[in-house]
């Protein structure tokens, strides 16, 4: 029975010596306050000094703005009314001088002179009366200033100042329900946590380059919404979004990947195509309506990856020379596409085609286009070349190698040729197939 109470004892003096321990602990943390409150203590001292120093500061200045203005004010007030003395002293001058002449010359005895100078006098006493007009005997200006110094609202916000309590914003919950892909773009939809107080004052939405590599800034702002554009195809994006308000910026949400198209989806583009450009079928079908070659582009922008389109011959008449193939976002539209540096093509007319770009035309190959013709454009930016082909059938070697940048398919023709785009092809089998030998 002893030895019982005696390990019941021992039990719980093991317990107290364990909360004696975390009490030991507890007073070291409670210390540790203490000198962390005295030290944040100082620091917001100092902080709210220097805050309500530089309130200060922007008054003094300020006051120093308005008095300036008020001795501007008064320099002016004291200028008109100086001028009017002046004046009014030179006019009062002339008069009594006029008037005592006067008085002497009625003073005058002799009838015949003062008859040979009594009109030219009473002229001058009519026009020196007439210079005193309406209201040249009246100030100009008014001694009372017309400045009201409107103070209420800023004491009103003196009154309110006061310390608030902010913290840093919570994280945000990406809605995956929401995010998604289209083509080469990535819409991505975020909102904060529900019981969320803390105030937001905006968003980051960041964004790596598709190939496993650092994140980047793509959005700052209030939108919980944001659809990124002029991505690469078939590639794997990983985004993540942050809250900031006054206090700083808070934590990451968790990365959403998000995956585009393989294939590109495009059409001819409307408000960048050449004015003379017809468009039609939903901007996937082509003419003109002049003589002479103008150029459109396509929707899409390409700087990785493999791209393949076709386009259709649906109209073909009186042997035009259409060109088809890629182009930078400012090549020139009024003449044929190639001529200029800024674009690469195939320029082909019922028997035979050339490759053209800044106007230089190479390999001749025979071989044309006639109605119900379909041309490839195949635009390997992996191998960083172009190569076309006519019906199936590669046209010519590889057209243009070293092809490098941001690049959007594009056609040009004249009135007598209309072709339909078809897009969101793989590469045939029988166009890789053709490709093989040149690996």
């Amino acid at each position: 029975m002893l030895y019982v109470f005696k390990a019941q004892l021992s039990q719980a003096l093991n317990g107290v010596s364990d909360k004696a321990k975390e009490a030991k602990e507890f007073l070291v943390q409670l210390k540790n306050i203490l000198q962390q409150i005295q030290e944040n203590g100082l620091e917001y001292e100092a902080c709210l000094v220097a805050q309500c120093d530089a309130l200060v500061d922007a008054l003094t200045r300020q006051k120093a703005k308005l008095l300036t203005k008020v001795t501007k004010e008064r320099e002016h007030k004291l200028k008109v009314v100086w001028d009017q003395i002046n004046h009014c002293t030179l006019k009062l001058r002339q008069s009594t001088g006029l008037m005592e002449y006067c008085l002497e010359v009625i003073k005058e005895n002799d009838p015949s002179g003062f008859l040979q100078i009594s009109d030219a006098l009473i002229k001058r006493v009519q026009v020196s009366q007439e210079q005193w007009v309406k209201g040249a005997l009246e100030p100009k200006v008014s001694a009372e200033f017309d400045l009201t110094l409107d103070s209420e609202p800023l004491l009103q916000s003196i009154h309110q100042l006061d310390f608030i309590q902010m913290k840093l914003p919570p994280v945000p919950l990406l809605q995956l329900e929401k995010c998604c892909t289209r083509n080469n773009s990535v819409t991505l939809a975020w909102r904060m946590p529900p019981f969320s107080h803390n105030p937001v004052e905006g968003y980051i939405l960041e964004l790596d380059d598709g190939d496993g590599g650092q994140f980047r800034e793509v959005y700052v702002g209030k939108e919980t919404l944001c659809t990124i554009d002029g991505l690469h195809f078939n590639s794997t994006y990983n985004a993540r979004v942050k809250a900031f308000n006054s206090s700083g910026v808070g934590p990451y949400s968790k990365t959403v990947v998000l995956q585009t198209s393989d294939v590109a989806w495009f059409t001819f583009d409307p408000s960048s195509a050449h004015r003379d450009i017809v468009l039609s079928n939903d901007n996937q079908t082509a003419t003109c309506s002049s003589y002479d070659d103008r150029v459109v582009l396509g929707t899409a922008a390409f700087s990785k990856g493999v791209h393949y389109w076709e386009l259709h011959v649906d109209r073909y008449d009186n042997h035009p020379d259409p060109a088809f193939g890629i182009a930078r976002i400012n090549v020139v539209k009024d003449m044929m596409l190639g001529k200029d540096d800024k674009a690469w093509a195939m320029y082909v007319d019922n028997n035979r085609s050339w490759f053209m770009h800044c106007n230089s035309h190479t390999n001749r190959t025979e071989g044309g286009v006639s109605k119900g013709a379909t041309v490839g454009v195949l635009l390997d930016l992996n191998k960083h070349n172009l190569t076309f082909y006519i019906n199936g059938q590669q046209q010519g070697p590889t057209a243009f190698e070293n092809v490098e940048g941001v690049f959007m398919p594009a056609l040009s023709l004249n009135r007598n040729v209309q072709v339909t785009l078809h897009t969101g092809l793989e590469v045939p089998q029988s166009v890789k197939q053709l490709k093989l030998p040149s690996n």
